[in-house]
C-alpha cells in the first residue's frame, strides 16, 4: 500500500514538472513571437505583425508565466487599425479589421494589469475607435471614458473626451457641465481653460469664451501666449463677425491690442505677437478718418512686420543645426 501510494505521489510530482516545463516553452515561445511582432510593427508590416501577436498570445499558460506579455494586445489591436481603411467602409473584411481592433483593445484595457500607462493608451484607443471616422457610435465610448475618469479622476483630458463626445451628440448641457467638473478637479490647469475658451466659442458664446481665456491668463500671468491668444480671438472676433457693430469691432481691437501688447512685454522676441500687432495696428488704422494718425498706425504695423519677419529667420537659422 505504501509503495502504491509513493508511486502514485512520483507520477503527480512527474505531472507537476512536466507541466511547469510545458508553462516554461509557452513562455519562451510567447517571447519569441512577441519579439518578432515587435520588429515587423516596427517596419509598420502590420498584416504580418498582427499574426505574429496572434501567435504570442495563443496561449493562456504564456500569460500566466509572463504576465507582461499582455501588452500584445494593444499591439495587435493597433495593427488591425492601422491596416484598417476609412475610405473602403463597408467592405466586409475592411470593416471586420476595424471589429477585430476594438475587441484586442477592450481585452488589452482588462488584461493589462502591471503597466497603467499602456492601460490607459489601449483605453484612448478604444474610445478613438467608436469616433466619427471608425465606427462613429458615442455612446458606446461614454461608458469607456467614464471608467478612464474612474481610474485617473486627476486627468483633464479625459472630461474634455467626455465633453466632447457630449458636444457631438448634441448634449451641450451635458458638456459643459463635465467641463465644469473638470475645473474643480483641476483649477490650476490652464488646459481646461483652452478647452472651455474652444467649447463656448463653437457654441457662439463669446463672452464666455473670453471669460474662460482671461481666467487662464490669471492662472498663469508669467505666459506671454496666454495673451497672445486673447488677443488672437479678439482679432478673429472683429475680422468675422459681421454682425457686430463698428464701436464693437473698435473695442475688439482696442483689446486685442493691450494683450498683445502684454505678451511682447513678457517676450520681447515674440515674432508671431508682432504679426498680430502689426495686423490689428492695420485694422485700427482703417477705423480711423485723421489721415496723420492713419500714417502713424501703419508705418508702426510695416515696422514691427518686418521685425517679425527678420526674427523669425533668426529663430530659424539657430533651430536649424540641431534640427539638422
Amino acid at each position: 500500500m505504501k509503495t502504491r501510494r509513493i508511486a502514485a505521489l512520483a507520477v503527480v510530482a512527474g505531472l507537476g514538472m512536466s507541466l511547469a516545463g510545458c508553462s516554461q516553452y509557452a513562455m519562451l515561445t510567447a517571447r519569441k513571437n512577441f519579439k518578432e511582432a515587435n520588429g515587423l510593427y516596427s517596419a509598420q508590416e502590420y498584416e504580418r505583425a498582427a499574426s505574429a501577436y496572434e501567435e504570442t498570445l495563443v496561449d493562456p499558460a504564456a500569460l500566466e508565466a509572463a504576465p507582461e506579455l499582455a501588452v500584445a494586445y494593444f499591439y495587435l489591436a493597433n495593427s488591425y487599425d492601422n491596416l484598417y481603411r476609412p475610405t473602403r467602409r463597408g467592405e466586409p473584411a475592411n470593416d471586420d479589421l476595424l471589429v477585430k481592433a476594438v475587441e484586442n483593445y477592450r481585452l488589452a484595457s482588462e488584461r493589462i494589469v502591471d503597466n497603467p500607462d499602456m492601460q490607459r493608451l489601449s483605453l484612448e484607443y478604444l474610445v478613438a475607435s467608436y469616433g466619427a471616422d471608425k465606427l462613429n457610435d458615442p455612446g458606446q465610448a461614454e461608458p469607456i471614458v467614464r471608467r478612464m475618469i474612474e481610474l485617473n479622476p486627476d486627468e483633464v483630458s479625459n472630461y474634455i473626451a467626455l465633453s466632447r463626445l457630449y458636444e457631438d451628440s448634441g448634449q451641450y448641457d451635458a458638456a459643459e457641465e463635465i467641463l465644469v467638473n473638470a475645473r474643480s478637479v483641476r483649477p490650476d490647469d490652464p488646459a481646461i481653460y483652452l478647452q472651455m475658451a474652444a467649447y463656448f466659442n463653437r457654441q457662439g458664446d463669446f463672452e464666455q469664451t473670453m471669460v474662460a481665456l482671461e481666467e487662464r491668463a490669471g492662472i498663469e500671468p508669467d505666459n506671454p501666449e496666454a495673451y497672445y491668444t486673447i488677443a488672437t480671438y479678439r482679432w478673429e472676433k472683429a475680422f468675422r463677425d459681421f454682425q457686430i457693430t463698428d464701436e464693437e469691432k473698435e473695442q475688439h481691437v482696442a483689446d486685442g491690442l493691450v494683450a498683445i501688447d502684454r505678451a511682447l512685454e513678457l517676450k520681447d522676441d515674440y515674432h508671431e505677437a508682432m504679426v498680430y500687432k502689426n495686423i490689428l495696428l492695420r485694422m485700427q488704422a482703417n477705423a480711423t478718418t485723421d489721415q496723420a494718425e492713419q500714417d502713424a498706425l501703419i508705418a508702426q504695423a510695416d515696422e514691427l512686420r518686418d521685425r517679425a519677419e527678420e526674427l523669425r529667420l533668426e529663430q530659424q537659422a539657430v533651430a536649424a543645426p540641431s534640427g539638422g
